[in-house]
């Protein structure tokens, strides 16, 4: 398989899908696409340079969350590879397929459409610069090993260490906005009720002063769960989180 471009999704349920994509919308500086679909559920958010990497869609079950779209030249063929990777089919909508990760992560193999310019960082007022440019998959202590192999495999990304042992990156296509971290979480795979937990994903912003992100995003409504050295733990108006990191907003690194 070969990755053309990779679009981050977020699936907001219909009673928080106006609210979200309004805050989503400030947060990356974009502009958002007419909406697209059989039930007009599909928009992308617009960067202003470069073709969208962040999309959104209204669901009718469930709390909603991240899932990654890869966007390939032959996604049927790419899900055989995916499949005989450890992966697991949850639907055929005929243009695309959704997949499950071994660990549970929902993702979408579609068509690849010419995407192909890179998305410039924002610099706002202050002289604070960022960007919506990495997806974080969130593994349980049981499923991680085995989920940074799968998507070092069907990515075709080899993996690059970090300062921290629980987190492993795969290292980024320079051609692409979006860059994957996967990350080590304390939880088993099973809860005290043997309840399987799922491998899930958040999104992470890229940018050069923390505080100076995380003040204007509390002027949207967000809220800090947690300061650490180098990233800022958030939760956007409807408590979904994501994080706030020190990383160069230009290259990710």
């Amino acid at each position: 398989m070969q990755v053309r471009w990779l679009s981050a999704f977020l699936d907001f349920p219909a009673e928080q899908f106006g609210p979200e994509v309004t805050f989503w919308r400030a947060i990356a500086g974009s502009t958002v696409s007419p909406p697209r679909g059989e039930h007009r559920e599909f928009a992308s958010l617009e960067p202003f340079f470069g073709d969208p990497h962040l999309r959104v869609q209204r669901i009718d079950d469930g709390p909603g969350g991240v899932h990654l779209d890869i966007h390939t030249d032959d996604p049927r063929s790419a899900a055989t590879e995916a499949l005989a990777l450890g992966a697991a089919s949850v639907a055929d909508h005929g243009k695309y397929l959704t997949l499950a990760s071994p660990g549970g992560m929902v993702f979408c193999l579609v068509p690849w459409e010419g995407e192909a310019r890179k998305s410039r960082p924002i610099r706002w007022p202050g002289d604070a610069i960022s960007i919506i440019d990495q997806v974080c998959i969130d593994c349980p202590r049981d499923l991680f090993d085995a989920e940074v192999l799968f998507w070092s495999q069907i990515t075709g990304a080899a993996t690059k260490a970090t300062s921290r042992p629980e987190l492993v990156a795969l290292r980024r296509d320079p051609k692409l906005t979006l860059g994957i971290l996967l990350q080590r979480l304390d939880e088993p795979a099973r809860d005290a009720q043997g309840v399987p937990t799922r491998t899930r994903a958040h999104l992470d912003v890229a940018t050069n002063s923390v505080a100076d992100e995380v003040a204007r995003h509390e002027d949207w409504g967000a809220r800090v769960i947690v300061a650490h050295d180098r990233w800022t733990v958030m939760a956007d108006p409807v408590g979904r989180r994501y994080c706030i990191t020190s990383r160069n907003p230009r290259t990710g690194s």
